[in-house]
């Protein structure tokens, strides 16, 4: 490609881990991406040139310099007046041209394009490895309050009792409604030891609450397993990062070596990560070479994802755990063994991101755009895209159960695994 970066990106709606440090205040990107190429900045992959031509479509193939400019009239009529009449000079151009792509971009009503400053875009690209401080929750920028989409475990977010679909209507005792998400996010980053109150709207309550967390230092886990009681092998899978294939295979390995009877794989609150490491895992557990998701165009072409051969876990019985927090590249997985009826979902229904993105970036570092090209389809062509994946046991985990240490979805779970 030429000096701009074209990306694809299947935004786990548009889920950004609340962490900051490593990476000079970047953040974690829980968004389905492809994984990093050589550049910097933007993973890219080859996969792009097929659908590069069609996504950056020249505007003079539908329209004419001429009408251009007569569309255009009105806009640079306001331009002047901001310049010439506006009581506060002088007025900062380049906010005013940020300002007129991501309004060009909101106006298109859909909550995944839209338009990412240099600060923003750089936090995008921060890559899923690391040690950060925060408060450790996955979160959805593109929603009227900043949403938490789930805790990560044992982090400060999950002991402080955040849950999927919180809402943050304030932080630190100051009203954020109205608020843009993206800059709430950056009000409740900090530093390891700071506090930070944040006032929650949560759904079926009649009243906001604050909760005050403590930041921490998290450390990013991909997989942690261990056998359970009757011979069942345990596996939770946190996030789909660059290591996370070779932590999913030592796993595999060391569990199956002692000859368990059956499998759970627990993708609750898990927020999504690399498009290519959700294939690899899937391809843990289902045979090589049967189809794992398609990616549905406008104009109606589709791209067929297989999965590859070598899987260690292809017959073993699989149970698997999901929840409100189970996103993007955990439901490309849960969906993928659901259709081949390779095992089972617990749990409720998921998060339910099923569209794909584009993210390109700007001339002159002006930041990036992100706009959704097609939506993608389980193997047995269902559109999950705001629906989620229903699961075959619909078991609810309530909050009377998370204080009493109980986990009624993992019995659950392991009940086909014991008959």
């Amino acid at each position: 490609m030429e000096s701009k970066t074209l990306n694809k990106v299947f935004i786990a709606a548009a889920v950004i881990v609340l962490i900051i440090g490593a990476f000079a205040g970047g953040l974690l990107v829980g968004w389905l991406l492809p994984k990093s190429s050589t550049t910097t900045l933007a993973p890219v992959q080859t996969q792009m040139a097929e659908i590069d031509q069609q996504s950056t479509p020249n505007p003079e193939a539908t329209a004419t310099e001429e009408p251009l400019n007569e569309l255009f009239a009105p806009f640079w009529q306001t331009w002047k007046l901001v310049h010439s009449q506006y009581v506060e000079q002088p007025v900062d151009d380049t906010v005013l041209m940020q300002g007129a792509i991501r309004g060009m971009l909101d106006s298109l009503g859909d909550q995944h394009t839209s338009y990412m400053d240099p600060d923003e875009f750089e936090q995008m690209n921060a890559p899923l490895v690391g040690e950060y401080d925060g408060i450790g929750a996955w979160v959805d920028t593109t929603t009227e309050y900043l949403t938490i989409v789930s805790p990560m475990a044992d982090s400060p977010a999950e002991k402080a009792g955040l849950k999927a679909g919180d809402q943050i209507v304030g932080v630190d005792g100051e009203d954020v409604t109205g608020t843009d998400a993206s800059l709430v996010l950056r009000r409740v980053l900090g530093k390891a030891g700071t506090d930070v109150t944040l006032t929650i709207l949560r759904e079926g309550e009649t009243k906001t609450f604050d909760v005050t967390i403590t930041r921490e230092t998290i450390t990013l886990k991909s997989v942690e397993s261990k056998m359970l009681e009757n011979n069942i092998a345990y596996i939770n899978l946190t996030t789909f990062g660059e290591s996370t294939t070779q932590e999913l295979k030592d796993a595999l390995k060391d569990l199956l070596a002692q000859n368990p009877k059956g499998m759970i794989l627990d993708l609750r609150n898990n927020g999504g990560g690399y498009l290519d490491t959700a294939i690899e895992v899937v391809s843990q557990f289902i045979p090589g070479g049967e189809t794992v998701m398609y990616e549905q165009f406008g104009d109606g072409t589709r791209k067929t994802y297989t999965a590859r051969n070598g899987g260690l876990a292809t017959e073993i019985p699989l149970v698997v755990l999901v929840n409100e927090g189970t996103a993007s590249a955990s439901e490309i997985t849960a969906g993928a063994i659901q259709d081949y009826g390779r095992g089972a979902l617990v749990g409720v229904t998921t998060y339910g991101k099923g569209s794909v993105q584009i993210v390109e970036t700007l001339e002159n570092d002006q930041g990036a755009v992100r706009v959704t090209v097609a939506h993608w389809l389980t193997p047995k062509e269902r559109l999950i895209h705001k629906i989620g994946l229903t699961p075959d046991y619909v078991v609810e985990l309530t909050e009377q159960d998370y204080k009493a240490g109980k986990d009624p979805q993992l019995e659950k779970a392991v009940e086909p695994l014991t008959q």
